[in-house]
């Protein structure tokens, strides 16, 4: 019989490796953010400096906006394969308003109307035609891509209006408008997740949406609002993007977005599964991918091991959170 100073220790090692656990599992994104930030500080000098880490901050700001709104879809147990698409179809179609009305205003309404339009197609497949999210958002980006090539004859359009690149291209003391966007999206995302019902709702369908269906939760109004608010960041992630060099390609802009806001998202540690995961641990997600290319930019990797990189990435903190 185990003496009660033995069952004392015991339960104090018990309580220790739930803490841990606990911490783990909470803050594992940023402990790994901070190993890497520190790895990336020791190899290379120039990592620390300040015009680095803003552009380190800018490069991100487009896939990080992207990435919210993938967070929002994965936390009710979606996915959206076709953000990348519909950011080129996006870009297009604005600088088409903008260079026929000469309206900046215009141009960005447009963008909105266009996101926000692909994304409750989405949300309609989804939730009314009962599609997996997989094959919708699919067909999208083949839609999306295919008209953006058909309206701009497989080529870029570029704006007829050169203050429209005052919005990617403009800085409030040293700190880009891109920047301050992503950061404040950040910020309204994470309230709109944490702090409304609309957010709760979204976390319950993702963890059980029969149960979710039988709390009497509008199940199919919930997951067309997701994408149509997918869509929505979106377009104003194409509107910077659109609005840096005031041209957008048909064919090659948003290539790969799906890839790497997936890749922030799961990082971050938003389950594949949905019901799990937090808005701030995709801004983190967003930071290590963009720390890692970074350095290996820095140190002179061909950017062709990038894609390998994020790919191994992914299966690493799959694993993780199977284990968890």
């Amino acid at each position: 019989m185990a003496s009660p100073a033995i069952k004392q220790e015991s339960t104090e090692m018990s309580n220790k490796n739930r803490h841990l656990s606990w911490l783990w599992s909470e803050y594992s994104v940023i402990i790994a953010f901070v190993v890497i930030f520190v790895l990336a500080s020791l190899l290379n000098p120039r990592f620390l400096d300040v015009n680095n880490q803003l552009n380190i901050l800018m490069q991100v700001s487009i896939i990080g906006i992207v990435a919210l709104g993938m967070t929002i879809v994965m936390l009710s147990g979606g996915i959206d394969l076709s953000v990348g698409s519909v950011l080129a179809l996006v870009g297009v179609v604005s600088i088409l308003s903008l260079n026929a009305t000469g309206s900046i205003l215009l141009a960005i309404v447009t963008a909105f109307i266009v996101g926000s339009f692909a994304g409750l197609l989405n949300g309609l497949m989804v939730a009314k035609g009962r599609i997996a999210s997989f094959i919708a958002t699919l067909g999208m980006m083949a839609g999306a891509r295919s008209i953006a090539l058909y309206i701009a004859d497989g080529g870029s359009i570029s704006g007829e209006v050169s203050s429209f690149t005052v919005i990617a291209n403009s800085e409030l003391w040293i700190i880009d408008y891109p920047i301050i966007i992503f950061l404040v999206m950040t910020g309204l995302v994470y309230v709109l997740m944490q702090k409304t019902r609309f957010g709760r709702y979204v976390y319950a369908i993702g963890s059980n949406e029969k149960a979710a269906l039988l709390s009497t939760i509008r199940v199919d109004r919930v997951k067309i609002g997701v994408y149509s608010l997918a869509g929505l960041l979106v377009s104003i992630a194409a509107i910077i993007e659109t609005s840096r060099l005031n041209s957008i390609s048909s064919s090659s802009s948003g290539q790969a977005y799906e890839l790497d806001a997936i890749a922030a998202v799961i990082i971050g540690g938003t389950r594949m599964t949905g019901g799990r995961g937090k808005v701030l641990g995709t801004f983190f997600g967003v930071l290590i991918l963009g720390i890692l290319n970074n350095m290996m930019n820095l140190m002179n990797v061909s950017p062709h091991l990038q894609g390998f990189v994020k790919g191994l990435i992914i299966i690493v903190a799959v694993v993780f959170q199977k284990r968890e």
